[in-house]
């Protein structure tokens, strides 16, 4: 069975290791959500007796019987009702999408911007509106892991006082196709093998992409740090399609969504993806939770791009392509509120698997582009409301899916319906109600309209690409040229993997082609280990433009609030443990998470070296007294843990560029695997204190702070020079006061 991590396709079942870092809740739990409307809908079990749905007092831990070893009874309506509940309590998974996490919130405008939007809830400095975002992986199943190389979802809900409101987005601003109609290809090119349901996924998928170049500059963010991101609270989100802004006077610009991470952006390593898949497959959704329970609450800030509508391809590529990016060196950033995620569902089911995101949830302000990507995702996520609620069109009386405000229609029946109709004349228009519920449009009732200056440029019936979609190559090149050299060594090594992992030479050639229209030096780099010969250059598309945003590695984290720190002890130290200790209080108290580790569980210890791995922590710190574990023979015969686990968890803490600190002796582990404390990240102290404590919170905060190991044959291509200086020309539309 080959491995992969490859982004759709890369949902390995695993073994479920239990994560040291889980915070234990209590069985029954009160919330208060944003505005108590999920309130009236708790269910508190506290000190009540079993029922049945209907209400009947019952016992239904045994099974009526003839004599206490005779047969059940088939006029046991316990056990058959209890038993058939049990039967229907799955409902079908998203068919993309399906792995997810979410949580409550609120979104928080900066400012009045109705001089460019008639929405409500951006109408007022500091107007709040409750939300609810789900974070989630494309292509994998709900059993998948949560760190597969891949696309992830990144979806908010905002309950207004106007109506629900959804941005559908990504954590990575372009997409794979740019109409629609290919959607189902992409997903069936990345699923797994429709002949024996195993991910051997790679010949498809790469055998798409190379026949289908729009694809590439999806798959160039994916195969970066976006695809392996190291947790949903450090990725930032897009929008994707291109919407507009409507003010009330109808007037309209075109806007590209962002939200932008302000714990910092962070990735994984390609091999650490791998290795924490296998330890803690739901660590994504673990440290959701588990820092919104600590009250490390996750913040992102919502910023547009915003753009004449007669620019739309004023930059040399077309506004409507959703495989293009607005580069910000054209169009900076505009913020316009932050989100704040405050509070954990109280039920899973109930709530992040029952949300159902739309496209379509539209307010008055906010309008469509003629994107055809947009255009048929309007479809196709109702209809698949109506697969995943068993064809009940009523999906959205669902708690969790129910707006706010007050909301009336001749919409009728339906399996599920939740309400009593009372108004019999269900039509419009009609005398019998006296006209009610009446049409809302622009002037009356405040009703969404569609933009005037919304119009059909070419009215004529076709089956074609626009010319304006038709170039693939030159924004992968501008991602290329904007991220940091290691930040490359990142895609070559990932393209290494994947390509070595497809067993078509035809499909390999393929795709070397098409990344070589991208960068020569990158196709080279990676036809030297996949048995392709490397190709001339194709300059068609080379340039050295750059954009700024692009780069994951240029950035600090802003908090460590939420990181995972693993302190190296052992049992036959009592210092090691008691000094471990102090540590612990210092950096909780700055939001860390941190586990003492020893051979054996006792006072002081949280967890053993039997169940640690390095890719569970962010940072570690080796004691003095901890010596003794580090003995290749010794620890080799260790029946208290795996052959060398100890050393191995420093080993690859360090190719996995964790923060490293070892305490006076513990330093003598650093030797064996070459370590000396020079390299950026690794300190050798004497002792700890609170001088210590700050200088491993910078480490932290730098998170992977440069020891990627680089391999000699690709030594030179980097120092190749900085990059250069976009010159794209600057273009910012000013917004006024209103």
């Amino acid at each position: 069975m080959k491995s992969t991590t490859f982004i759709l396709a890369s949902n390995v079942l695993l073994a479920f290791a239990s994560c040291p870092f889980s915070v234990n809740q209590p069985q029954t739990r009160s919330v208060t959500d944003g505005d108590g409307f999920l309130d009236q809908f708790v269910v508190n079990d506290t000190n009540v007796f079993t029922t049945t749905d209907t209400g009947t007092p019952v016992d239904d831990t045994v099974s009526l019987k003839a004599g206490d070893r005779g047969p059940t009874l088939m006029e046991d309506f316990v056990m058959r009702t209890k038993i058939t509940r049990f039967d229907h309590e799955r409902v079908p998974e998203r068919v993309v999408h399906a792995r997810g996490a979410g949580a409550h919130g609120y979104f928080e405008s900066y400012r009045d911007w109705s001089n460019i939007t008639a929405a409500a809830f951006l109408s007022e400095a500091g107007k709040q509106t409750p939300i609810f975002v789900r974070f989630s992986v494309v292509g994998g199943s709900r059993g998948s892991a949560d760190t597969a190389r891949d696309v992830h979802g990144f979806a908010v809900k905002f309950y207004t006082e106007e109506g629900n409101y959804d941005i559908v987005g990504n954590n990575i601003p372009v997409f794979f196709v740019q109409d629609a109609i290919q959607f189902p290809d992409v997903i069936h090119a990345t699923k797994p093998s429709p002949d024996n349901e195993a991910l051997n996924t790679h010949d498809r998928a790469y055998d798409f992409v190379s026949q289908n170049p729009a694809a590439l500059h999806t798959f160039f963010w994916q195969l970066a740090g976006y695809g392996i991101p190291r947790s949903y609270r450090h990725m930032d989100g897009f929008g994707v399609n291109t919407y507009r802004f409507v003010n009330d006077n109808g007037d309209s610009k075109l806007v590209k969504f962002h939200f932008k991470t302000q714990q910092g952006k962070a990735s994984l390593l390609g091999p650490e993806a791998l290795a924490l898949a296998g330890q803690n497959p739901d660590a994504h959704r673990v440290d959701l939770f588990d820092a919104i329970a600590a009250g490390n609450y996750p913040e992102w800030e919502l910023a547009v791009q915003i753009v004449d509508e007669e620019d739309v391809t004023r930059f040399g590529f077309d506004l409507l392509d959703p495989t293009k990016i607005i580069p910000e060196t054209i169009v900076p950033l505009t913020p316009i509120g932050k989100f704040v995620l405050n509070r954990n569902p109280i039920n899973y089911f109930a709530e992040t698997e029952q949300v159902m995101f739309c496209p379509g949830h539209i307010v008055r302000g906010i309008d469509f582009s003629d994107d055809p990507l947009l255009q048929g995702r309007l479809f196709s996520y109702l209809d698949t409301q109506l697969n995943r609620n068993m064809g009940s069109p009523n999906f959205e009386q669902i708690p969790i899916n129910r707006p706010r405000n007050i909301f009336h229609n001749n919409n009728r029946d339906g399996a599920g319906q939740q309400f009593i109709q009372s108004n019999t004349a269900a039509y419009s228009f009609n005398a019998l109600n006296h006209g009610s519920p009446r049409p809302a449009n622009q002037t009356q009732g405040k009703g969404f309209f569609t933009a005037p200056a919304r119009r059909v440029v070419d009215a004529r019936y076709v089956r074609e690409v626009s010319p304006t979609f038709l170039d693939h190559w030159s924004q992968p090149r501008l991602f290329w040229n904007s991220i940091l050299p290691v930040e490359q060594q990142m895609i070559v090594d990932a393209l290494r993997f994947e390509l070595a992992n497809v067993e078509s030479m035809q499909v390999r050639a393929n795709f070397i082609h098409q990344i070589n229209m991208v960068d020569h030096d990158l196709a080279v780099r990676v036809t030297d280990t996949v048995g392709i010969d490397a190709p001339a250059p194709d300059p068609t598309f080379y340039h050295d433009n750059t954009t700024t945003g692009l780069s994951i590695f240029n950035h600090t984290l802003s908090t460590i609030a939420g990181l995972n720190v693993g302190i190296m002890a052992s049992s036959n130290s009592t210092d090691s443990i008691s000094q471990a200790g102090s540590l612990v209080s210092a950096l909780k108290a700055k939001g860390v998470n941190v586990m003492v580790i020893a051979e054996k569980l006792q006072s002081g210890v949280n967890t053993t070296y039997s169940s640690s791995d390095a890719s569970l922590f962010d940072g570690i710190i080796i004691m003095d007294g901890t010596q003794g574990l580090f003995d290749p023979i010794a620890s080799s015969h260790s029946s208290l843990y795996p052959p060398q686990r100890p050393l191995n968890i420093v080993r690859d803490a360090f190719y996995y560029e964790k923060a490293i600190s070892a305490i006076g002796g513990g330093a003598a582990v650093l030797g064996q695997i070459g370590i000396n404390g020079t390299q950026p990240g690794v300190r050798i102290v004497g002792s700890t204190g609170d001088e210590f404590v700050e200088m491993f919170e910078s480490d932290l905060k730098q998170f992977k702070p440069g020891r990627y190991n680089l391999r000699y044959e690709d030594a030179k291509y980097f120092g190749k020079g900085k990059l250069c200086t976009a010159k794209l020309a600057n273009y910012q539309f000013k917004l006024h006061d209103s």
